[in-house]
């Protein structure tokens, strides 16, 4: 779970915000602050992976507070939400991941999180887990997860399938659904598990299951139906 913090002067705002991050579940609101010096004290007291930002606010700006955070060691990935889209600009310049116009929509606040998520791995306190340890033909590979389309577990082992190639490794399923959570994977069933970046098309099938097309792929990857709901919040859907 992504630990946020909301920072808006309005009130309603902060709510409808920390509901729909709410239904994502992806995000677990740790502090909500109405200006700047409420921000910085809430991410001294509780910490926090990634902030929402409005721009303008009583005393010091939205703006002001993502440049001084950038000066953190390890600073919150910043998402701007503002009424005011003209300062798209200036928000990118102080390293913002995204920039939400509000009314936020779903879909488009799901767009953002991917690419916190993304942020955060590549900015980690931790050590990188940016490639797989993988064997083929005798050999021991290292496979960036960013070639990963989908993974399949059978028996004891899992298979790599990448954009040109298949992959064994000895890694369980459940391990690399954990480690590769901040690259926008999703477990679709108890034996696959997906990047949601690939995904070009979904088709519904009896039972109440889906069927998932993944780009460059012609396998088709089963959705599970208990997993149906949580890969269509995880879409945006």
């Amino acid at each position: 779970m992504i630990k946020a913090i909301i920072v808006d002067d309005e009130a309603p705002a902060r709510s409808e915000l920390h509901f729909l991050l709410d239904e994502t579940g992806q995000v677990e609101v740790v502090a909500e602050a109405s200006n700047v010096r409420e921000a910085i004290e809430q991410l001294k007291e509780h910490g926090g992976d990634l902030m929402f930002l409005d721009i303008q606010m009583p005393g010091a700006s939205g703006l002001q507070l993502a440049d001084a955070l950038g000066s953190l060691k390890y600073p919150p990935a910043v998402i701007f939400v503002t009424a005011y889209s003209e300062h798209a600009a200036k928000a990118f310049d102080v390293n913002a991941v995204d920039y939400l116009v509000k009314p936020v929509q779903t879909e488009r606040l799901q767009m953002a999180l991917s690419k916190a998520k993304k942020y955060l791995a590549s900015n980690s306190k931790g050590v990188q887990m940016e490639r797989i340890p993988v064997e083929k033909g005798g050999k021991k590979l290292l496979v960036a997860t960013d070639k990963i389309r989908f993974i399949m577990a059978k028996d004891d082992y899992s298979y790599l399938h990448t954009t040109t190639d298949r992959y064994l490794s000895t890694v369980s399923l459940a391990q690399l659904e954990m480690k590769l959570e901040p690259y926008n994977f999703f477990r679709v069933h108890r034996r696959y598990l997906v990047n949601l970046d690939c995904v070009d098309e979904i088709m519904p099938v009896s039972g109440g299951t889906l069927q998932l097309t993944l780009a460059g792929e012609e396998q088709k990857v089963p959705v599970s139906r208990r997993r149906v709901a949580g890969l269509k919040k995880a879409l945006g859907l």
